[in-house]
């Protein structure tokens, strides 16, 4: 193990250690999910400014469509000056169609550490002690397919992880599919597209503003992922999963409302499910 690596694992060890033992009264023998869950939420909260600041970035972004529009029919036919037209405006306005990716970067060190954390056997060169806990019966270091099969009992805790997942990636998608800017081809007596310049004939082409559209279709799909990610993990980090998926499907309806300009459209949410 690296020893930067090392050392988070450790500071993380107890500090869920510590949340295990002050949610014990009150969890019993759920104290370490528990705790995973208040160190997922602890993270979030830390990561809290940078949502604030992506989602502020879109709202501009939403603010700027009038704009970007009047951009794309000045110059339909000339993709090239359009792109640099786009590119100015967004420098402009301080606004980046990347920004809400951020958070979820950012989040992937602390899944990390959560993985090793119950993948390590020893801590410190200690033994690692939350690795003796469980959820109904199920150690929190076991892994999907480590078991007796998705007939067992752990193999049933795992579905059932899975299907929460599941369901809240649902959710995170069907909002980001309301939210995101309708895309398609051109209809008569509409305008183009954001990120897209018309050409003779009604066809769209992409412009300067396809990073939006291919953020905005990452945010409907990434959610799905972290099914595939949670059902090859120990069980301690997909409840990691669920619960950071949780919070950004949240976080993200939260935000909208309070941040996006009434009437306007929203360019997507504000990252993917590890925002």
């Amino acid at each position: 193990m690296f020893s930067l690596l090392g050392v988070a694992v450790g500071a993380a060890y107890h500090i869920v250690s510590a949340y295990a033992q002050v949610l014990a009264p009150l969890t019993g023998s759920l104290a370490t999910v528990a705790a995973i869950v208040a160190f997922t939420m602890t993270v979030r909260l830390l990561l809290l400014p940078l949502s604030l600041s992506a989602a502020r970035g879109q709202a501009s972004q939403a603010r700027l469509l009038p704009q970007v529009a009047e951009l794309q029919k000045r110059h339909a036919g000339q993709p090239d000056r359009l792109r640099i037209e786009l590119a100015a405006l967004y420098q402009r306005e301080n606004a980046s169609a990347l920004a809400g990716c951020l958070p979820a970067l950012l989040q992937l060190p602390f899944f990390s550490v959560m993985y090793r954390l119950f993948l390590d056997h020893t801590v410190n060169g200690s033994p690692n002690g939350l690795l003796s806990h469980s959820l109904l019966g199920v150690p929190l270091g076991s892994h999907l397919l480590s078991g007796a099969g998705p007939f067992s009992a752990q193999g049933a805790v795992f579905l059932g992880l899975l299907g929460l997942i599941a369901l809240v990636a649902w959710i995170s998608a069907r909002a980001a599919r309301k939210a995101a800017v309708p895309g398609g081809a051109m209809q008569p007596g509409k305008p183009a597209q954001p990120g897209k310049t018309s050409r003779p004939g009604g066809s769209v082409q992409p412009g300067g503003a396809a990073q939006a559209a291919a953020v905005g279709w990452l945010t409907r799909v990434l959610p799905y992922m972290t099914i595939v990610i949670a059902a090859v993990v120990p069980l301690a980090a997909g409840i990691y999963l669920l619960t950071t998926t949780a919070w950004t499907t949240a976080e993200r309806a939260l935000l909208r409302r309070r941040i996006t300009p009434s009437g306007a459209p929203d360019p997507g949410p504000a990252g993917p499910a590890l925002a």
